[in-house]
């Protein structure tokens, strides 16, 4: 079983007091989550959430007018990673500051912003799976119109939506149609890309909000673009309807980051525990489980009102864990090492 001994905040990696300096360099005052994955070029690419610039208010997600994108995304190629996580560079607008790499809905769909929750890289080609975020609820909840994928073929500066790769959050029905009160359970509207095992690409999924389980699934390599090519597995085997999916992660589980740690020969998936208020790590010799109830990284009584939890994929051959972390006040994010035995 893999023990954790402690856990050290290394450096904060946005906003003008972190290591990068966003604000000045970048016009990223203030935003979160920092997902990351190898960009399979040589670096690491973390995208992040709603990010504001000038005219942020201070804790918390700022005005619309505040320079608001709904996401944008850094690039990085260090590997001394106790230094911090440092970044060489953004997908850039016109004016050299961070631009939005993913636009609005397209299909008429009522919608608050986009926000990514994993990133791949596949035969050369990148993957960022997002969800269309249709409205906040109370903390924690919110409802996505669906999950869905883009893809980039040059490094991640310019990204396309895929019309094909669409999770819509009901069992059936048009993409702009109003959902009803016993839909929206979609079990994979946000998920965590695993890796590729086997000419296949795993993944975890949750339903929207924070309070959902984890389910996995699977799709040859070549076809993440496909959705009729995916299998989710059953508890027996693998169905190609998501919603027979099986949970393999209790609940609750926010914002999964999932990778293999050839350290320990283990899986680890470490994600927002929304009633222990913590970021945990948990552990299985299987994608399929069992999964440990995982051990806690990082307490909200330390830092409070926090979320994310994403693992640095250079950090997978380590006796620890090396991770992104956001809070809600001061809406800005950390990088942290959690030794392990």
């Amino acid at each position: 079983m893999v023990r954790v001994i402690g856990a050290t905040r290394l450096t904060r990696i946005t906003g003008e007091d972190s290591c990068n300096r966003t604000a000045s360099r970048f016009g990223i005052h203030a935003t979160d989550l920092g997902i990351l994955w190898d960009d399979g070029r040589g670096g690491v690419l973390a995208a992040f959430g709603d990010t504001y610039g000038e005219g942020w208010g201070g804790d918390g997600a700022g005005p619309p007018h505040a320079d608001w994108r709904y996401n944008v995304i850094a690039r990085s190629t260090n590997t001394d990673l106790d230094a911090g996580l440092k970044f060489d560079s953004v997908v850039e607008r016109e004016d050299g500051m961070a631009g939005q790499i993913l636009p609005g809905d397209r299909t008429g769909a009522s919608e608050s912003t986009v926000i990514p929750t994993s990133g791949i890289a596949v035969g050369g080609r990148n993957f960022l799976h997002y969800m269309s975020v249709r409205q906040w609820g109370t903390p924690g909840v919110w409802h996505t119109n669906y999950g869905a994928l883009a893809y980039s073929d040059d490094g991640g500066r310019t990204w396309t939506k895929s019309d094909a790769a669409v999770w819509p959050n009901r069992r059936s029905g048009l993409l702009g149609r109003v959902l009803r009160r016993d839909e929206g359970d979609h079990p994979f509207q946000m998920v965590g890309f695993a890796g590729v095992v086997d000419e296949h690409v795993y993944l975890l999924g949750t339903p929207n909000g924070r309070f959902g389980s984890g389910h996995l699934a699977r799709v040859g390599a070549s076809d993440l673009l496909d959705p009729a090519a995916y299998r989710y597995w059953t508890g027996d085997g693998w169905s190609d309807d998501p919603f027979a999916a099986a949970p393999v992660l209790r609940a609750p589980v926010a914002e999964l980051s999932v990778q293999f740690n050839r350290h320990f020969g283990q899986w680890f998936a470490v994600h927002l525990d929304e009633h222990r208020a913590a970021i945990v790590l948990r552990t299985a010799p299987e994608l399929t489980g069992p999964w440990t109830d995982g051990e806690v990284l990082v307490a909200g009584s330390e830092y409070p009102a926090l979320y994310g939890g994403f693992q640095h994929p250079w950090a997978a051959d380590r006796p620890a864990v090396y991770f992104t972390m956001s809070q809600w006040g001061p809406y800005n994010v950390d990088f942290f090492r959690a030794d392990l035995e």
